[in-house]
This record gives C-alpha cells, sequence and structure tokens, in this order.
C-alpha cells in the first residue's frame, strides 16, 4: 500500500522517496518509448509521470482512440517493463502547453456547455462520460493491484485558474467512485491565492516551481501541515513560442534547484525529463497576461524543453549534471545511458511535385457551409486547419480599409482572386486601400488556426473570424470551406495530375518529393527559404513550421516515421517560397 504522511511516502512499510520524471507518451512514438524510459533510469530516476489528455483520446463525441501513440495502457505496460514506478495525471484539463490544456475543441460547439472547469452541467456530462471510459484502464495499474501507479491526478493547477471547490471534489468522487484507491492529489503554483482555491480536502496537495524550493515548501507546510514536501513539477526548462527567443536554463542552475529540493528531503518530478514532440497540430498558446487572456503567444512544435534528455532521447550536459545529483539519493549503481540510435546521412531533398491548394479545394474540403456571418471552426466541426471564407463587397467605392475583428488566428486575403495581403492576430489586422471598381468584389480570406489557449482564462478559444468590415460596414452574406490539417491529409490530394511546378499559383502549395533510405534513422528537416506551413512525412504530420518567425528552424523527424526504400515528404507552404527544397540535418536548430 502507498502511504502519505508528513514526513514522506511509503510503499508496503518501506521509506519510498518518490524521484519522477516527465515523459509524456503522446509527444514520443510508441516504438521510442522504452528507450526513454531506460533513459529515465540511467538518469537516477524511480518514477515516470505523464498526463492523459482527453482531446487526443475522444477527437470527437463518443469517439475514441487508445491506439499507437494514444494507447496509455500500453505506455503504463512499458512504465512497470522498465522497472519505474508511475504518477499519472488524466484529465479533464492538463495545461501542458497543449492544444487547448487537453479539453477537446467541440465542447466549444456544444451549445449545453456554458463554462468549462467548474460545476456547470453541460460541461460535467462530458466529463463524467470520459472519466467512465479513462479511469478504469488506470485503475488497473495502480500498486494496490499488483501495478506500478503510485497516485493520480484530480486536476492540474486548478488555483490558477478557479475557485469551485465542488467541482474538485466531483472530480475526486467520480475518480473513487470508478476505481482509483490510490491516493489522489492536486498540484499548484506555492503562493497562498494558488493554494487555496487549487487543493481538495481530505487529498494530497503538491507545489509546482523552478526555483526557491525551501519557500516554496514553507508555504506547502503552513496551508498544508500533514502533507509530505513533493515538488510535482520542478521546471528545470521552459518552452518556445513562434516569434520569442529560445529559453534555456544553465545546467548548473538547474542541478543546484534539484539539491536544495533533495537535501530538504522532499520528493520531485522532473518538468520535463525528456519533452519530445508536438506533432501535427497539437501545439498550444499562451496569454501574455493569463488574467486578462490579452496577447496571443502560439507554442512551437518542438517540445524539447531544454530538457536533460533532449528531444530526440539524447544526453546533454543539464542530463550529466542531473545524474550527478540523483546518483547520490538512488538505492544503487544506476544504469548507463544509452545513444538513441543512428542519425541519416545530411542530404539535401527537392520537392518536384506541386498542387496548389486552391486546385484541390474539392478533394481537401467538406461541403460548403452558407451563414449570414462567418462560423467558427467549431461550428464548421473541425479542430484545426484552413477555412476559406468568401463574400463581396458592392460597389463602386473606395479605397477603404478591410478590417477584421476577432481573428483567430491568421488570415491570406484575396480580393478578385488577387492577393491583397496577410493579417494576424495580435498583429496587422486591417488591409489599407481595398477598391470596388464595378458594381462588386468578391473578398476571400483563407484563415488558418493555430493552438488553442492552454493556460489562464483564455482557455476555450475559438477559431475563425467574427467580422469582417469594409470602411465602417460589416460584410455580410458568407460562404465558408473547411479543411481540417492533421494526419492523413496529403492522403486526399490528386498528385496524378501534379505539374513540376505551381509556384506561381495563387495561395498555398503543396510539395512533393521522395527520398530513398537505406535504414531507417533520425534525422532534423531544414527549410531554408520557406515561410510558413506544415510537414508531412509518409502521411504523419510532423507539425508547423514557421520560418520566418523563428525560433524553431528544424523539425525533427523520427526514424519510426521512416521506413527502407522510398519515403513521401510533403510540405504545405502558405506564404510562398523561392526554391521547393529541405534539408535533412544532423543536428537540430531551435533558435
Amino acid at each position: 500500500m502507498f502511504r502519505t504522511s508528513p514526513e514522506g511516502f511509503s510503499l508496503d512499510g518501506r521509506p519510498l522517496r518518490v524521484l519522477s520524471g516527465a515523459l509524456h507518451y503522446f509527444r514520443v512514438l510508441p516504438e521510442q518509448w522504452p528507450h526513454r524510459l531506460r533513459m529515465l533510469r540511467a538518469l537516477g530516476l524511480n518514477t515516470v509521470e505523464t498526463y492523459v489528455p482527453w482531446n487526443l483520446h475522444e477527437p470527437r463525441p463518443g469517439e475514441y482512440d487508445f491506439d499507437g501513440i494514444a494507447d496509455l495502457d500500453g505506455f503504463l505496460r512499458a512504465t512497470r517493463e522498465a522497472g519505474l514506478y508511475a504518477v499519472v495525471r488524466p484529465s479533464p484539463y492538463i495545461c501542458a502547453e497543449w492544444e487547448n490544456g487537453g479539453l477537446p475543441w467541440w465542447l466549444l460547439s456544444d451549445p449545453a456547455v456554458r463554462a468549462l472547469r467548474c460545476q456547470d452541467p453541460g460541461y460535467l456530462a462530458h466529463v463524467d462520460r470520459w472519466l467512465d471510459r479513462v479511469v478504469p484502464l488506470v485503475a488497473e495499474h495502480q500498486v494496490t493491484r499488483g501495478g506500478n501507479v503510485l497516485m493520480a491526478q484530480i486536476e492540474n493547477e486548478y488555483g490558477s485558474y478557479g475557485t469551485d471547490r465542488g467541482y474538485l471534489e466531483h472530480l475526486a468522487g467520480g475518480m473513487r467512485a470508478r476505481g482509483i484507491d490510490v491516493p489522489l492529489f492536486t498540484s499548484d503554483g506555492p503562493d497562498d491565492f494558488f493554494l487555496t482555491g487549487g487543493t481538495a480536502p481530505g487529498h494530497l496537495a503538491t507545489v509546482n516551481f523552478g526555483s526557491r524550493a525551501d519557500e516554496a515548501f514553507a508555504s506547502l507546510k503552513r496551508l498544508r501541515p500533514l502533507d509530505p514536501p513533493m515538488c510535482m513539477e520542478f521546471w528545470c526548462g521552459w518552452f518556445d513560442h513562434w516569434g520569442t527567443g529560445h529559453v534555456v536554463r544553465e545546467p548548473a542552475d538547474a542541478a543546484a534547484t534539484l539539491e536544495e529540493i533533495l537535501e530538504s528531503g522532499a520528493s520531485v518530478n522532473l518538468y520535463m525529463a525528456h519533452g519530445g514532440t508536438n506533432f501535427s497540430t497539437w501545439a498550444g498558446a499562451n496569454s501574455r497576461d493569463p488574467a486578462t487572456g490579452e496577447g496571443y503567444l502560439p507554442t512551437v512544435t518542438s517540445y524539447d524543453y531544454d530538457a536533460p534528455i533532449d528531444e530526440r532521447g539524447g544526453v546533454t550536459e543539464k542530463f550529466s549534471a542531473f545524474r550527478e545529483v540523483l546518483a547520490r539519493y538512488a538505492d544503487g549503481p544506476l544504469p548507463e545511458p544509452e545513444s538513441p540510435g543512428p542519425l541519416l546521412p545530411p542530404a539535401s531533398l527537392e520537392l518536384k511535385s506541386a498542387v496548389a491548394l486552391f486546385d484541390v479545394l474539392d478533394d481537401l474540403s467538406g461541403d460548403e457551409v452558407r451563414a449570414a456571418v462567418p462560423p467558427s471552426f467549431e461550428e464548421l466541426g473541425i479542430s484545426h486547419g484552413l477555412v476559406l471564407y468568401s463574400s463581396g463587397i458592392p460597389g463602386p467605392r473606395g479605397p477603404y480599409a478591410l478590417s477584421v475583428q476577432g481573428l483567430a488566428d491568421r488570415a491570406h486575403v484575396f480580393v478578385d482572386g488577387r492577393p491583397a495581403g496577410v493579417v494576424e492576430r495580435g498583429g496587422t489586422e486591417s488591409v489599407e486601400g481595398v477598391r470596388v471598381d464595378g458594381g462588386r468584389a468578391r473578398v476571400e480570406l483563407l484563415v488558418e488556426s493555430m493552438g488553442r489557449v492552454n493556460y489562464g482564462v483564455g482557455l476555450g478559444d475559438r477559431k475563425g473570424v467574427r467580422n469582417v468590415l469594409h470602411t465602417q460596414q460589416l460584410l455580410h452574406g458568407w460562404s465558408a470551406r473547411a479543411i481540417e490539417l492533421g494526419h492523413g491529409t496529403p492522403g486526399k490530394v490528386s498528385w496524378d495530375t501534379a505539374p513540376e511546378d505551381s509556384g506561381g499559383s495563387r495561395g498555398p502549395v503543396f510539395h512533393r518529393g521522395f527520398l530513398e533510405v537505406e535504414q531507417p534513422g533520425d534525422t532534423y528537416l531544414a527549410l531554408p527559404g520557406w515561410g510558413k506551413g506544415y510537414v508531412w512525412v509518409n502521411g504523419f504530420c510532423l507539425g508547423r513550421y514557421w520560418q520566418a518567425r523563428g525560433p524553431q528552424r528544424t523539425l525533427y523527424v523520427p526514424w519510426p516515421l521512416l521506413r527502407a526504400g522510398r519515403n513521401e515528404f510533403v510540405v504545405l507552404e502558405l506564404d510562398g517560397r523561392e526554391r521547393p527544397v529541405v534539408e535533412l540535418r544532423e543536428s537540430p536548430d531551435l533558435g
């Protein structure tokens, strides 16, 4: 039995200090799980922690996915086979710099859901159905049933969001009723308002921080004197946003804080031990001011996090510094770290086939939807991708500004089929000098969504356009065609008629090329001279790139995506490029 006391944790009557590291199964391909878990052991850890993202597992209401990268049961089996205990943090909300904080996008399209992360009946109805599916799966792996799960989280950093204690009690009661009998916990920042708002009576409280461990644990003890000290998230690195600098933390500084935590007798979870990748469209976003939701900051594709184990699974200087500290608290000698495997040799790849997006619109989009005002992505039934909105401006008139309100998140504007400009959330949101010489001008906005905000009051971030105005006049009478982007998108494109070059075509262009591989290995894909878009390898969406913005300028390509022989690389370039050539490199460029 796993128990807690003011002094610490015990398992079957013996003291157990939890030395944990975060590794999210959904950010690492399943074929690589065993290696990454062995690397945690080599680092000096005895436990692995993972979130469980509701939106990954229930992409549409009542449709569940627990296969492949979503195989939670398989991951928990792998953790036990690696000789690690597990801490599981199931949804509904996870933050994690993950799309919408783990909450499904379709909650935003249900009129019965009036509020998130509280006792709103419409929201709880979906939450309870989700708990029916996920909690019994986790329960089977508890130490009380011969498994390795030590404890489970009720909700995540709720003190950073709300004060509905009844909501926390509902979740805790629901987890108990569905079979969780190991300790339940919450995790919050160490300030008093975080802990008073985010903890649940009768359940373990833990703290999250990156420095000043003594202060954080003292704050926890003042409010929860009977709880053992545990840092559930020791922020030993950080994440990046598009258009900002690459964030790193000096290994010696992080190792000194880790030593401070362990010297105090506390347990710890390294966030992150291994970060992995925000594949496809799963990267989230933040607000510069989480209290107002102002200042949109989309997160990059890499979740390397400046962690001790890098995005490819390799050893870093921080790994060595942490291993030296953790070795002093280990039960015995640490296993040696393992190489993540071979790298492909450097190469250039020309993407010779090209198809304009607008030429294959019928292949990719659903039925056209007509409405008086632009419908949102959620109303159109897609999570992420592109929506082509079309309307008109009566004339003759102008020139006047064409402005966009409520844009989420970026749009290419066309007037009578010609590019007129690019508008962006939080940046330029109007196109100047739009003139109508005849009786009517056609206006089109190709809107791209980026990640939904995952932290603060900006949670529940709807995508699309609220209003489009020409001077002060609202434009009405819209049609919309939605293109969902994700795994498998290139398979819908009619490549058989692709010309050698569509560089002069209106709007975005798909580019395709093939790479011959003798033996699969990791590589980093660079796109020098490209602008912004998406990359697929053999139909798997690596994620977004934004060369013009940075800081990330290479995408990690894991070896399991490749096969011996011919491999398909597809790039959807939204902004235009000089030459359709990509490069394979042996090292990353994260800025």
